[in-house]
């Protein structure tokens, strides 16, 4: 079977498709697991991979999606939601919440309805490249696509 036929990122394809026809999914030859990898895979700027972090947030997940050379900031997710606590989700967590595994969460496609916040830094690049359901493939995608697709707010949540 080929990773284009896999249930998660066809759930990715096909959300894609419904939003703009011209948008694809790359399936790698090399990992994209990590921001890293996914650079050195596409040779383009560790910043421009976004990467999908879920956290746990008091009652729900919220999913930031950070520019591959930041760390998200707890204070300032903590800030931006108005809550006194949050957590980063458990692999279990990821994967019954989105329906995807660690290494290959996408920004779109996910079982259940999440918030999604976008950092502003992801700004700063003409295309940003997302996690398109496994660790070997990816999108293609401009900030405001990013920020339409996913309903994502645009925030300052980076250190």
């Amino acid at each position: 079977m080929s990773l284009l036929e896999k249930e998660p990122v066809k759930r990715v394809e096909k959300y894609l498709r419904e939003f703009d026809a011209n948008l694809n999914i790359i399936s790698l030859d090399t990992s994209a697991r990590t921001a890293i990898e996914a650079a050195s895979s596409l040779k383009c700027e560790v910043g421009a991979i976004v990467k999908s972090l879920l956290f746990k947030t008091e009652n729900s997940f919220t999913l930031f999606l950070v520019a591959g050379d930041k760390k998200a900031s707890l204070n300032k997710i903590k800030k931006s939601l108005n809550i006194k606590d949050a957590s980063m989700a458990s692999a279990d967590e990821v994967k019954n919440t989105t329906g995807f595994t660690i290494g290959g969460v996408s920004p779109i496609g996910h079982l259940n309805k999440i918030n999604v916040y976008i950092d502003n830094s992801l700004k700063r690049f003409d295309n940003l490249y997302a996690a398109a359901g496994h660790p070997n493939c990816v999108f293609k995608i401009d900030f405001a696509k990013l920020q339409k697709i996913t309903n994502g707010l645009v925030n300052d949540i980076t250190e």
